[in-house]
């Protein structure tokens, strides 16, 4: 079973064993973590569920589509090179995943 660890901008972290298959955004939204909302529902039409993805964890991940890198340029908080959106990262079996919350978002 995957771990997602969602630190909040205080420091603060939260390990919730995730399904292999579901979205980082939706394991957020459906155990109630501070900040990430998926206001769309994981369609790819907004950014209330951007996250910087910890480095050693680019590599499980393809980069963002064009799409994903047009909604970052949205993001209430200020964008950084390990920005994506938590809906786009597929949590799969046997990787544990390290995402931040942003300050503007908590």
């Amino acid at each position: 079973m995957p771990k997602v660890f969602y630190t909040q901008p205080d420091g603060s972290e939260r390990v919730i064993d995730g399904t292999a298959g579901d979205s980082v955004m939706s394991t957020a939204v459906r155990n109630g973590v501070p900040g990430i909302v998926g206001q769309c529902g994981g369609s790819l039409s907004c950014a209330t569920c951007h996250v910087y993805l910890a480095e050693s964890d680019q590599r499980h991940f393809d980069p963002p589509t064009e799409d994903e890198d047009d909604m970052l340029d949205c993001t209430a908080s200020e964008r950084e090179h390990t920005s994506r959106l938590s809906c786009q990262l597929v949590l799969c079996e046997g990787i544990d995943l390290h995402v931040t919350v942003p300050d503007e978002q908590a």
